[in-house]
Formats: structure tokens, C-alpha cells, sequence
């Protein structure tokens, strides 16, 4: 990568200046390690409130131009967006340019990206970080959001161990800390404690908006609602598109949660107090052995979804 001014990036460019994008820009310039953040909106209102924060130093929506002399391409779009931007960015794509993306989904992603990137697939790197709010744009933008939150790299095979640790090195300046998983357990392990949680407050609070008394109901919900139905505030077209690009996993999950109910629901029928009494009893020596294994290493979840 060209080494400007001392820094070690000469451009980075980000499709999507809202949270992710614009926490990923925020982060990178309080580390002075960029020369120009360049973003790329679908929305111009957004765009030029990311310009107007200060989050990027350009404003572009000629893709050609962004592109030249790129070090480094961010997409924190929707995924399903990915494919289309990765078409959109194939024919400018120099050489030693790499691109990456955020994604809450990895398989479909790198599928996308075949398709899209055809013989230019070694330079794109699929990646997730693991962190996130429930607020949206570049408003809901913060410094500090990765700070010691996980990155996850799921590597290409054509992936030259160069083009990973540029990712890597970013994204470290942003304080995250890389793990590398493949695509499938990824999406495997996703389904189970992200996509499965946020599909579970939707679909409570969305239950309880239309039962008779809402209002009221909702009236009298308290801090244990709140926790637990926090990250239905996240993005319903986001969230939306995760849950379709990992359909089958998080089919399974939710097969899974719902023999587990029906455990919940049988021994409540039968006045079983062991039974429940078990199950609540392993989930929360569970919840304090997770709880006691991340202490160390994160910060306690600022707010929102990953």
C-alpha cells in the first residue's frame, strides 16, 4: 500500500457511511493511519450527513474515481447489497486495491463474490465485525465502537496472506481483535447467538404491538423487556437480509428454540417445577461461565446488535 504522509493507508474507501462505515472511519481517524476516507452512499442524504460529521473527507459517487489509488474497500452495505456493489466495482478494481466487507453473513457472501469478482476474487477478503447498536446512520456513528470486540476473518484459499493482513491491520487500528472461522461456521455459529436472538425480540415485540391492550401492556414493560427486546431496534431491512442469506442455519436454530419451548410448555402443563427449575438453572450457570470467559477481554455491550 502507498505510504503517505507516514501513514499507512493513501485511501480507503467505504460503501455505507452509517454505523458500521462511518464507527470503521471515526476509528481510523483518531489513529491518523489514513490520508483520504472516501464514502459512497445509495442515499445522498446520508452522504453528506456523513461529510457534513466529519466521519469521511470525500464525498463520492463516481465509483471510478473513488476507486483510483484505493488501498483498502470497505462495504458495509446491507449484504444484500454485495453483490451488486462488488459488479459495480469489478472493472475499476486495480490491482493491488483490497476489498473487504461487514457482513452478518458469510457464505452467500463469498458466493456473491465469486460470481461478481470472477477472477479478481483473491482480493477480497470476507470479514465481520462483531459488534454493532441499535441505532442506525451516521448519526448512530461512534469512535470506539470495535474496541476490543472481535473481528471475524473468514479467509479466501486464493487469499495471499498480504492481502489478509491489511485487512487485519485496519481493522486493528480500530481495536478489534482478528479470529479466523471458516465461512460455514461462521454462519453456523451466527445463527445461534446473533441471528436467532434478534429474530426472537422481533417477533415478541411484534407479538405483543397486536394483542388487545398493547398499549397497555406495554405500559407496565420494564428493564427485563427492555434488555431482552433491545435489539429489536436494530434495522428491519438489515435484519431482514441476514435472515434470508442464512436461511438454512437459522431455520435449524429456530427448530431447535422451538422443541426448547415446547420442553418450557410441557412442564409448565404438568406443574414440573424440577424441569424448569433445570432448565433455568444450566442457563444461568452458563450465562456467568460466558459472562466470566469475555470480562477480561471486552468492555460490557455498549448498546445494539451485532
Amino acid at each position: 500500500m502507498t505510504n503517505t504522509d507516514t501513514k499507512q493507508f493513501s485511501k480507503i474507501v467505504i460503501f455505507g457511511v452509517g454505523l458500521i462505515g462511518g464507527s470503521f472511519a471515526l476509528a481510523l481517524k483518531k489513529q491518523n493511519v489514513v490520508q483520504q476516507l472516501v464514502g459512497l452512499e445509495r442515499n445522498q442524504v446520508v452522504l453528506d450527513r456523513a461529510l457534513e460529521l466529519g466521519i469521511i473527507d470525500v464525498a463520492s459517487t463516481d465509483i471510478s474515481g473513488a476507486l483510483h489509488g484505493a488501498d483498502l474497500v470497505l462495504i458495509a452495505a446491507p449484504v444484500a447489497q454485495t453483490e451488486s456493489i462488488l459488479r459495480a466495482i469489478y472493472p475499476h478494481l486495480q490491482p493491488h486495491t483490497v476489498v473487504t466487507d461487514a457482513g452478518s453473513t458469510k457464505s452467500d457472501v463469498v458466493a456473491a463474490a465469486r460470481r461478481a469478482l470472477g477472477n479478481k476474487i483473491h482480493q477480497f477478503v470476507p470479514a465481520h465485525p462483531i459488534a454493532g447498536r441499535e441505532k442506525n446512520g451516521p448519526d448512530a456513528a461512534i469512535v470506539d465502537l470495535y474496541l476490543g470486540k472481535k473481528l471475524v476473518i473468514t479467509a479466501l484459499p486464493e487469499n495471499q496472506q498480504e492481502t489478509i493482513a491489511v485487512v487485519v491491520n485496519a481493522w486493528q487500528h480500530c481495536g478489534a481483535v482478528p479470529h479466523l472461522l471458516t465461512p460455514d461456521q461462521h454462519d453456523q455459529v451466527f445463527a445461534a447467538v446473533s441471528h436467532l436472538p434478534h429474530v426472537l425480540a422481533y417477533a415478541l415485540v411484534d407479538q405483543i404491538s397486536k394483542q388487545p391492550q398493547a398499549d397497555l401492556r406495554f405500559q407496565y414493560a420494564a428493564s427485563g423487556f427492555r434488555d431482552f427486546t433491545r435489539i429489536a431496534g436494530s434495522s428491519p431491512e438489515m435484519w431482514r437480509d441476514i435472515s434470508l442469506a442464512n436461511r438454512t442455519a437459522l431455520q435449524k436454530e429456530l427448530a431447535i428454540y422451538q422443541t426448547q419451548l415446547q420442553r418450557i410448555a410441557t412442564a409448565l402443563e404438568h406443574s414440573d417445577g424440577d424441569q424448569l427449575l433445570s432448565i433455568f438453572s444450566n442457563a444461568q450457570a452458563a450465562r456467568q461461565t460466558w459472562i466470566a470467559s469475555i470480562e477480561s477481554a471486552e468492555k460490557p455491550p455498549r448498546e445494539g446488535g451485532d
